[in-house]
């Protein structure tokens, strides 16, 4: 457990670099704070958890058995008469820890966690302010939308203001003010402009409008892009909604009812495939037995094993999610990792039977 947690930290670490760049420099390039920056993370953090437990899981049981054999220890139990049944009891209890785990994120964290994450993206897209109050930089907060404020006062004055709206192809609309304040009302935030210039130039026609206004408001929040989501995702909804209101909320979401039951019992899945990968290490490593080269040979098989069953579970998403009839095969990968650590954990108890029959 100690070496899984470790093995977990390291390849979250890694997960979380990239993404955390990416992250930072949206939120930061939004206005956003450190401290939404350090919320963002915390809630994407359970995410990227479930992503790496089996392969902590794989590694973790792999370094421990490379080590009972390269101390000999395996050898020694071997020896005193303990089958590879009896010496995987203490790999299967680990895996079940690790699966249990793993349960608790997919059923109950991890789509709590994305729920939140997506309303405070929701809340955040909405506050403009945050996204446009940037002095001194030209802003492009959606496509062929450019703002620029030249200062920010203390009591809050917006001074030098240029917005221009090239959204409609043969229309750019340019906006220029020396004062300009940003208001709140029912409706969205309003930026009232005083002192200022509309410029329409209609490119079909080649011609330049100009008018001149004392104050004039536009409505900003259509000048950003939401990245506001309509209506509830799939990974939002708890395992018991997908499983016992799979048509209602395929016709929520505008899904085939495929997609909903596969994204429900993958939650069941998931957990076993730590277990599999936790055995496929062992077992594969308790064929090579005591050699004074390693078991590198059987680390590289294990690791192979391991892709391969990965593969088997990413084919059968199509087919479960085009026809919902299939979701059983949705625990095929789990069964067939199972197959091959216990066909490992035979071989290892027999070896020489095994290989006299294929001598045969």
């Amino acid at each position: 457990m100690v070496l899984f947690g470790f093995f977990a930290l390291v390849l979250v670490a890694v997960y979380w670099v990239n993404r955390a760049v990416v992250l930072f420099d949206r939120l930061i390039g939004d206005g956003q704070t450190a401290g939404v920056f350090l919320e963002f993370t915390v809630l994407s953090l359970t995410g990227v958890v479930s992503l790496v437990l089996p392969m902590s899981a794989f590694a973790a049981a792999v370094y421990v058995t490379n080590r009972l054999s390269s101390d000999s220890e395996l050898t020694v139990m071997q020896a005193t008469g303990f089958s590879p049944w009896r010496l995987a009891r203490p790999v299967v209890l680990f895996g079940c820890l690790v699966a249990l785990m793993m349960a608790m994120l997919m059923h109950f964290l991890v789509p709590a966690s994305l729920a939140q994450l997506d309303k405070r993206q929701t809340e955040i897209s909405q506050n403009v302010s945050a996204r446009l109050l940037s002095e001194g930089s030209f802003l492009h907060p959606s496509p062929g939308i450019t703002f620029y404020i030249r200062q920010i006062a203390p009591d809050g004055v917006l001074r030098d203001i240029f917005v221009s709206d090239r959204r409609k192809g043969q229309e750019v609309i340019t906006h220029t003010a020396a004062e300009a304040y940003l208001l709140r009302d029912d409706n969205g935030p309003k930026l009232v402009m005083v002192d200022g210039l509309t410029q329409i130039h209609r490119r079909d026609i080649d011609r330049l409008f100009t008018t001149n206004f004392a104050d004039f408001s536009i409505d900003i929040s259509a000048l950003v892009d939401s990245d506001r989501s309509d209506g509830r995702q799939l990974r939002h909804l708890s395992t018991h909604e997908l499983l016992t209101r799979s048509e209602a909320v395929a016709a929520e979401l505008g899904l085939g009812r495929g997609s909903v039951l596969e994204e429900a019992h993958d939650r069941f899945n998931q957990p076993i495939m730590c277990l599999v990968a936790a055995l496929i290490g062992f077992a594969t490593l308790l064929t090579g037995g005591y050699s004074r080269f390693g078991v590198w040979r059987q680390i590289v098989t294990a690791f192979v094993l391991l892709i391969l069953v990965e593969v088997l579970k990413n084919s059968v998403t199509d087919p479960v999610r085009g026809n919902a009839d299939l979701w059983p095969i949705t625990y095929l990968p789990s069964v067939a990792g199972l197959g091959i650590a216990l066909s490992l954990l035979a071989l290892s108890a027999r070896p020489l039977n095994l290989w006299r029959r294929l001598a045969q």
